[in-house]
């Protein structure tokens, strides 16, 4: 193609029919948490919610702002991010206010703050890439949020760790928006020295092995995610930053060997703290054994398994369950909730958007053109799997129990605030890499436009795109 062709060619043929598709995903999104908040209502007080007409307006303009949104400030990215995202939300909400009108009320408002967060996002980061810039900023911000419960005074200790900071009246887990800041982080330092933790470097005798120094970024986040773990009591969270920094650097080399080392690593450091820490001690018991102390440690994990089993297939009916009896129902144990009252079939579909979530995320990675992109997508999507793995997992008793909530349905406004940023970030990324290059009259353009630092590219000698995910 010549370069008045170039020229010529329609510059976004796919947005029309992607936002199109997208609207219509929001539209089946709100009729989902409408016909499900309306038979929760019928099944808790024999009537409909006196709100619903209210609640599905509110719901239905925020999901159509975002959407407006998308079409001026990423017109070309994924149409099914945003819909899911929405659909998860509002069932998550209907979840609360069935349990807690007061919770219900202010999972609203953070809800409200979400949207409009989202909406920030994609006006402040124009181009994925620049994140890259910054790397060292997020570096210090990820480390300083991770650490900042531990300062006397502000630091909060809620059931045995101390995740959260408390400021008068106001207070906010800022571990949420850190597992953020890292992956941006994580995904520009891999992309520099993937080609070196890959290959060897260093020869001894006849074998060629990796030098020991770059190893050392996985060591520092061992004794990272230990270091969260023994002054903050929560095994989730430093499981959750050391399986991001692991996972990325196996993506970013392709080398499974880093996957095992992880594992060591983190598998020695949990066994030294569970010898240091009680918290984490009566965490293991109760999952190995929960009817050792059925009316104490064991008790919420207990009522849970009742819960679920009470279900069975299709549940009791939304609204139809009594759920008070379970310790933090709306946060820690929301999942235990939805299989007792929609059953194996309503928790699998609720499991099901996550993975449809998770899914996307890594097609975005795949389809991005630049490294970084690719790893940063492909962290995003990481960690929206991952949590939901942990939560889901403790619950079930496959895993012990901590205190990660199931993204965008557990009642928080940490977490949800932190969520919809990160599906923001993943659309952005998707809107690069489908947004065609504007191409100028010119028979030259600007390598900073397609991604490259300096120079000039002749149109006829085309570069072809890189590789994808390793």
């Amino acid at each position: 193609m010549n370069a008045a062709a170039a020229v010529a060619a329609p510059t976004t043929p796919r947005a029309p029919a992607r936002r199109r598709t997208e609207l219509g995903l929001i539209v089946l999104a709100v009729l989902l948490v409408g016909g499900l908040y309306a038979i929760a209502g019928l099944g808790k007080a024999g009537s409909l919610p006196a709100n619903i007409v209210p609640f599905l307006l509110i719901f239905f303009a925020l999901l159509v702002v975002a959407h407006v949104a998308m079409r001026y400030l990423a017109p070309n990215a994924d149409p099914i991010l945003l819909p899911t995202a929405g659909l998860l939300n509002g069932v998550g909400y209907t979840f609360i206010a069935r349990l807690s009108s007061s919770q219900a009320s202010k999972q609203a408002a953070w809800t409200a703050l979400g949207f409009l967060v989202f909406i920030a996002t994609l006006a402040v980061v124009r181009r994925g890439r620049d994140l890259e810039r910054y790397r060292y900023l997020f570096a210090f911000a990820g480390i300083g949020l991770l650490l900042l419960p531990l300062v006397p005074h502000i630091g909060e200790n809620i059931n045995g760790a101390r995740l959260w900071i408390h400021l008068g009246s106001f207070s906010f887990q800022p571990g949420e928006l850190a597992k953020l800041a890292l992956a941006v982080f994580f995904a520009s330092v891999l992309v520099e020295r993937a080609d070196l933790l890959a290959h060897g470097t260093v020869r001894i005798g006849r074998f060629l092995v990796l030098d020991p120094r770059y190893l050392a970024p996985i060591i520092v986040a061992w004794g990272l995610s230990l270091l969260i773990f023994l002054a903050e009591n929560d095994l989730g969270s430093s499981f959750l930053f050391f399986a991001l920094f692991i996972g990325m650097l196996w993506m970013a080399t392709g080398r499974a060997y880093y996957l095992g080392l992880g594992v060591g690593l983190f598998a020695a450091g949990a066994v030294f703290a569970l010898k240091v820490i009680g918290h984490a001690q009566s965490r293991v018991q109760a999952w190995l054994d929960p009817w050792a102390h059925p009316e104490t440690t064991g008790y919420q994990i207990i009522q849970g398994q009742f819960a679920i089993a009470d279900g069975s297939v299709f549940g009791t009916g939304p609204g139809q369950s009594n759920a008070s009896h379970i310790p933090y129902a709306s946060s820690d144990f929301i999942f235990a909730v939805v299989a007792n009252e929609l059953g194996l079939v309503g928790a699998a579909a609720l499991l099901m958007g996550y993975l449809l979530m998770v899914g996307t995320g890594l097609r975005i990675a795949l389809r991005a053109d630049r490294q970084f992109e690719k790893l940063l997508a492909a962290g995003l999507a990481l960690i929206l799997g991952v949590q939901t793995f942990v939560i889901v997992g403790g619950v079930t008793r496959l895993i012990p129990l901590t205190g990660i909530t199931l993204p965008f349905v557990s009642y928080g406004g940490s977490s949800l605030i932190a969520n919809w940023i990160l599906v923001a970030v993943l659309l952005r990324i998707s809107d690069d890499t489908e947004t065609p290059m504007v191409v100028r009259p010119s028979s030259l353009v600007e390598l900073s436009d397609v991604g490259l630092d300096t120079g000039m590219i002749d149109l006829g000698t085309p570069t072809p795109p890189e590789s994808g995910v390793s």
